[in-house]
């Protein structure tokens, strides 16, 4: 008795092996088109790089500024900045969120520097720097 479950024990092994061996040879050929697809599109990626910064170079040889940059302000956002600006002016930070349009959670997540303003709210941040703390005030009494 003991023979014959040791040749089923063993049959059952080897067909199961095989099929595990088939469909190996399935994965194997998927992963290997999807690494050639791969390949392919980083490649592609490289090319598009090299013709964006090929034109960006031909761009400012011509004088003119690309349109991507020129629209970003020249000044850089530091919350440790923000912080002090609001301080500087007497501002909570809900008297500020209502300023710029946006939510006091905002403003702690800039300040936290979790977050950075989108353009817009950060053209407005920046107009803040030449701003006092009467018209901030004159301001907040109007509004």
């Amino acid at each position: 008795m003991s023979n014959i479950a040791k040749v089923i024990g063993a049959e059952i092994t080897r067909l199961a092996r095989k099929e595990v061996r088939g469909t190996q040879k399935t994965v194997k050929a998927v992963t290997a088109q999807y690494r050639r697809e791969i390949a392919n599109l980083k490649s592609q990626l490289a090319a598009l790089k090299r013709q964006v910064t090929a034109l960006e170079k031909q761009a400012r040889e011509n004088g003119q500024a690309p349109q991507a940059t020129a629209a970003l302000p020249q000044t850089r956002f530091v919350p440790k900045g923000l912080i002090s600006t609001r301080k500087r002016l007497g501002l909570s930070a809900t008297d500020l969120a209502k300023m710029l349009g946006v939510s006091a959670q905002t403003i702690y997540n800039w300040e936290r520097g979790a977050t950075k303003p989108r353009a817009d709210q950060f053209a407005k941040l920046a107009s803040l720097r030449h701003v006092g703390k009467r018209q901030v005030q004159a301001y907040l009494a109007a509004g």
